[in-house]
C-alpha cells in the first residue's frame, strides 16, 4: 500500500505524462499539484526513483483491472481471456504509450522494470487459458509459447518506434495483438 501523497504525485505524473510524454520535468509535476518541487523530492529522492515506482503503480492498476475481469460472472471464459489480455484502466486509454520506445535507450533501468512486469504475474492468465482449453473454447496450444509471443510483441512496442512509424496508437496495437492471438489470421 502506498501513501496518499505518493499516490497523489503518481497520479499527477500520469496526467503530465499524457501531455508531455517522458520529457516532463519535476517542475511540471509540482505545477500540476500546486506544490513545491521540494515536497516531491521528500517523497521521491530523484526522478528515476519516481519512474520506477510509476511502473509498479501502473502495472498494479492494470492487475486490478484484470482481477475485476476474473471475478465477473457475466463474462464467458473466452471473453475473460480477451479482456485480461487487453486490460488497461480507462484512465490509461488516453495515454500515448506509443512513444515509450525511448525507454530502452534513455532509461534502461526503467525499461528493465517494465520488461520484468510484462514477464511476471501470468498465473491467473495461464489458469484462464487452461480453463478455456478444458472447456473446448480454446484449442490446445503450448501456453508457454503463447505467453512468450504475447510478451515479446509488447516488449517490441517498448524497444522500437514501430507504432510511431506506422501511426498506430498503443491501444490499437494492443487490441490488434489480442485479436490476432485469440482469433488467428486465417479466414474461418
Amino acid at each position: 500500500m502506498i501513501s496518499e501523497k505518493k499516490e497523489e504525485i503518481l497520479e499527477a505524473t500520469i496526467n503530465v505524462f499524457k501531455l508531455k510524454g517522458l520529457r516532463f520535468t519535476m517542475d511540471d509535476i509540482a505545477k500540476e499539484l500546486s506544490i513545491s518541487k521540494k515536497t516531491i523530492y521528500k517523497v521521491f529522492d530523484k526522478k528515476e526513483t519516481m519512474f520506477l515506482c510509476m511502473v509498479d503503480y501502473c502495472f498494479d492498476k492494470i492487475d486490478n483491472e484484470k482481477n475485476k475481469v476474473l471475478i465477473d460472472d457475466k463474462l464467458s471464459t473466452l471473453d475473460k481471456i480477451t479482456a485480461v489480455l487487453s486490460s488497461l484502466p480507462d484512465s490509461y486509454r488516453s495515454i500515448d504509450f506509443d512513444k515509450l520506445y525511448v525507454l530502452k535507450k534513455d532509461y534502461p533501468l526503467i525499461y528493465e522494470r517494465v520488461e520484468n512486469r510484462l514477464e511476471s504475474g501470468w498465473e491467473n492468465t495461464i489458469a484462464l487459458l487452461k480453463q478455456g482449453i478444458n472447456e473446448g473454447v480454446v484449442r490446445p496450444v503450448n501456453l508457454q509459447i503463447f505467453k512468450t509471443m504475447f510478451e515479446v510483441t509488447l516488449e517490441q512496442f517498448f524497444k522500437r518506434d514501430v507504432l510511431v512509424k506506422n501511426n498506430i496508437s498503443y491501444n490499437e496495437a494492443l487490441d490488434s495483438v489480442v485479436d490476432i492471438m485469440i482469433n488467428g489470421i486465417a479466414n474461418k
